[in-house]
């Protein structure tokens, strides 16, 4: 049969079906909710007419309240635009569930990246062993991170499994039912969470999707690619920073790392012991019913009865699951063996650790701990110890030692760093030493932020930490340096043997949302490609196999891009036997909130790997003239965003015109949105996510764009054309730089702010944005030959296209609070209530635009 093209199939299963379902819950009846299903669809005709016709946020409303609405008091209107707020939410949540439930319809799970195709590739081309050398040795390990940007709360996330079951069947009834529930549940908590409850949260994926998805991947490697044989090497790997990352979060303390690490262990013992209790109803013959009876009776004691005690271990676990393996194989015909393989898949994988929780923290947190240290043991350190040069304060730093406890210090940042490195040590007694063996360090400068971390494991008895210190590299100016700093740590005798004791290997962190802050779009992928290449090249120098970690939130561009593709185009001069990224907030949910997402991403990254290191022809490796045209874009891009965030008003701007001051005030994560608590606002203190996040509220997605069309036009004033031209028919890495920031234009929509540009104190700032936006999109479209941005990705962008639609009222609404806001506070005798009232409104409108964009933020 014929199968449709994927736009096709999407128009199918996912536009069609939001009609269908949008329609029967604009007409379902609501308490207190009355006629808005049938105002939302005029409000926003009203205004796609508005924006066309130039009109503010503010015109457009008082159009639309003309035309539909019977002279109504403000408090009728503010009724009815938090009502308009619920029913957008509420469409992006159904518009959510239709494409998770159409996902393995629109996405083709056996295409080019699946595990299916690299196995058939590599038979055709007569690379199996090559394929099978490969999978022995790469690794990608995905690690959940808490960042702040996915609002659904759990109840909701609740609702859109359910109803996303109820698509894949057409269950009207059930979907009617959920349709109805879902306009009674609130969307927004009343509280911050905690960072445990943050860790609850995340851990709903790992026991519901990451835990039967990796197993079943590693089962199809070993039958299809091993034929059978056991893969030894953990191809698939989770990290967990919930309840471990400290940095600019005080209220994740010892307690809850633990309290964390205990929660996990917890939570994979559950996972094996409903396994156990499958197989035993399959497993009913002589000579393993015992067996697994005594498996599942200790298993149950460990989770129901333990109070922290495990009364099995992991080898006695895998040395009895081996054994009813064998008794099958010998004795039973092999009768269920899979299933047993698929358990022992799982056990390899996750052990009791289930997922590596990171320890991480600021570098200039580690400076004032070191302070109080020195201040208090003087014996440790000589007295002039600050006021020497940074050699000399390592050599020192490589000789301490002693037996420091939390206890002995009255500083509690001093006391929390001590009993973290505490907390490691009894996390793998309990996890073992995969539950936490990686402590990173935030804003790495330098080679004595990682040596002053080392030392503290000494200073605190561990001579020989089984624990890896990973240094984060996040400006661009600490990019340009991180092998100089790598090279330090690698020649100094005591880091050498450290890494020695480790397997010489080295993981490095490397920063993309800081980098994009800091540096602009193009240069912070530059500088970390780079970084990558300089760094490998130092470390293959000194015999250390570096591994790098991307903490990119999901897509290596801001604005969601392809994440796959961009491994997949690594040339040989970055080491790639790794990939390690993490994923946040409403990315794990697109990305790999279904199994089936689950798996087409998972299977795309190991893909990327194998495409990179097994079918690579080195057509990824820059040469040098292409090496030399992408620095010089991005120097011309770098100086172009550097003078934008040096604008007297780059600040204020934000401050005043974008939603940043309203997101400590969503209650959506446990940590600041700053990392000081000072007042005024400074930009270095101020965190990547709220920072991209106000750019995408106000539709203008900066981070993903700003500078790069300054950069191509340089070229194109210099009739050197040609050359941006030949490289990006050429390169990977530049395409997909490119077709990702095409996406971030995809997400803006600058008619919402037109008005701005006849603001007297924001106008002309507003029209370099503006400006910087005509002409990226110009010529992204030339260079790339399409008549329309994304052209190459007709379902992703018709997807956008249908989110971005949905919101417009909502930003419209979120536009006229603001400008609300911004009339009462100038007025002489201000509505302090009002006032509340109107932010209130602008607070509730962000969560269903970051919904929407889904991996924006």
């Amino acid at each position: 049969m014929y199968t449709l093209p994927k736009i096709e199939r999407f128009q199918q299963n996912v536009a069609s079906k939001y009609t269908i379902y949008n329609s029967v819950f604009i007409t379902l009846p609501f308490d207190e909710i009355n006629n808005t299903g049938v105002l939302l669809p005029l409000f926003s005709e009203v205004c796609e007419n508005g924006y066309k016709n130039e009109q503010s946020p503010a015109e457009i409303f008082e159009t639309f309240v003309t035309k539909y609405l019977d002279n109504p008091s403000e408090a009728e209107k503010i009724s009815l635009l938090f009502r308009f707020i619920q029913y957008v939410e509420r469409q992006v949540v159904l518009f959510d569930a239709i494409e998770d439930a159409a996902f393995p319809i629109v996405n083709n799970m056996e295409g080019k990246s699946s595990l299916r195709a690299i196995k058939e590739t590599a038979e055709s081309e007569g690379k199996t062993k090559e394929l099978k050398d490969f999978l022995e040795n790469f690794k990608v390990r995905t690690v959940l991170t808490a960042h702040p940007t996915q609002f659904y709360p759990g109840s909701v996330l609740g609702i859109i499994t359910d109803l996303t079951e109820a698509l894949k069947s057409n269950n009207h009834i059930v979907i009617k039912d959920l349709l109805a529930q879902l306009g009674k549940t609130p969307f927004f908590k009343k509280e911050k969470p905690t960072p445990f409850d943050e860790a609850v949260s995340l851990i709903w994926y790992l026991e519901n999707v990451f835990y039967p998805t990796a197993s079943e991947m590693v089962h199809y490697l070993q039958k299809n690619i091993f034929k059978g044989n056991e893969l030894k090497n953990d191809v698939l790997n989770l990290g967990f920073w919930p309840g471990g990352d400290r940095d600019g979060n005080p209220f994740v303390t010892t307690e809850i790392t633990l309290k964390v690490a205990e929660r996990l262990r917890t939570s994979i013992l559950k996972c094996y012991y409903s396994d156990i209790r499958k197989l035993k109803r399959k497993l009913t013959f002589t000579g393993v019913d015992v067996i697994i009876a005594e498996l599942e009776n200790k298993l149950y004691r460990s989770v129901f009865y333990s109070q922290g005690e495990i009364f099995i271990s992991l080898e006695e676990f895998k040395s009895q699951l081996q054994n009813i393996k064998n008794i099958i194989i010998e004795k039973h015909q092999s009768l269920y063996v899979d299933e047993v393989d698929l358990l022992l898949n799982k056990v390899n994988l996750f052990g009791f650790h289930f997922a590596t929780l990171d320890i991480r923290q600021n570098s200039k947190i580690h400076k004032a701990v070191f302070q109080d240290i020195v201040q208090k043991e003087k014996r440790l350190f000589p007295a002039d110890y600050f006021n020497l040069s940074e050699p000399e304060k390592i050599d020192i730093l490589s000789k301490a030692s002693a037996q420091l406890k939390a206890s002995d210090f009255d500083n509690e940042i001093t006391k929390e760093t001590i009993s973290s490195i505490e907390a490691i040590r009894t996390i793998q007694e309990n996890n073992g030493e995969l539950g936490c063996n990686r402590y990173i360090i935030s804003n790495n400068e330098s080679a004595l932020n990682v040596m002053e971390t080392l030392a503290m494991f000494h200073l605190c008895d561990w001579n020989n930490p089984s624990v890896d210190v990973v240094p984060l590299f996040e400006s661009v100016e600490d990019l340009h340096k991180a092998d100089l700093v790598m090279e330090q740590l690698y020649t100094n005798s005591v880091y050498a043997n450290h890494l020695k004791s480790r397997g010489n290997q080295q993981t490095i962190m490397l920063g993309f949302s800081d980098g994009t802050k800091d540096g602009g779009y193009l240069m912070a992928n530059w500088a970390i490609y780079k970084a990558k290449e300089a760094l490998t090249e130092i470390s293959r120098k000194y015999n250390i196999k570096v591994i790098f970690f991307d903490g990119r939130g999901g897509p290596p561009a801001r604005g969601g891009g392809k994440t796959h593709q961009f491994y997949a185009s690594l040339g040989p001069k970055i080491e790639s036997q790794q990939l390690q990224l993490t994923v946040q907030g409403q990315t794990i949910s697109s990305n790999f909130g279904t199994l089936d997402s689950c798996r087409y991403n998972l299977e795309n990254l190991v893909s990327a790997g194998a495409k990179n290191q097994v079918f690579n022809t080195n057509q990824n490796e820059l040469t040098l003239s292409e090496n030399a045209i992408l620095e010089q874009l991005a120097e011309i891009s770098f100086k172009k965003y550097i003078d934008f965030k040096n604008h007297p008003l780059f600040v204020p701007y934000l401050e005043k015109m974008s939603t940043l001051n309203y997101y400590a005030k969503t209650n959506i994560g446990s940590r600041p949105s700053k990392r000081k608590s000072e007042a005024k606002l400074n930009l270095d203190d101020l965190r990547a996510i709220p920072f991209v996040g106000s750019w995408s509220q106000l539709k203008q997605n900066v981070p993903g764009f700003f500078g790069l069309g300054t950069a191509l036009k340089y070229f194109e004033e210099q009739n050197r054309w040609d050359e941006v031209s030949n490289l990006y028919q050429n390169s990977l890495f530049f395409r997909t730089l490119l077709e990702n920031s095409m996406m971030a234009l995809c997400k803006s929509f600058f008619p919402l702010t037109a008005y701005m540009k006849n603001d007297p104190e924001f106008g002309a700032f507003w029209t370099i944005i503006h400006d910087e936006y005509l002409e990226t999109k110009r010529l992204l479209l030339k260079i790339s030959g399409f008549k329309e941005l994304m052209e190459n990705y007709p379902d992703g962008k018709a997807s956008i296209e249908m989110r971005e639609k949905m919101v417009v009222p909502l930003l419209t609404i979120q536009q006229y609070a603001l400008l609300k806001i911004k009339a009462l506070r100038e007025s002489p005798t201000p509505d302090e209530k009002l006032i509340a009232v109107y932010e209130k409104i602008v607070t509730r409108s962000l969560f269903g635009n970051i919904n929407a964009s889904r991996n924006s933020a």
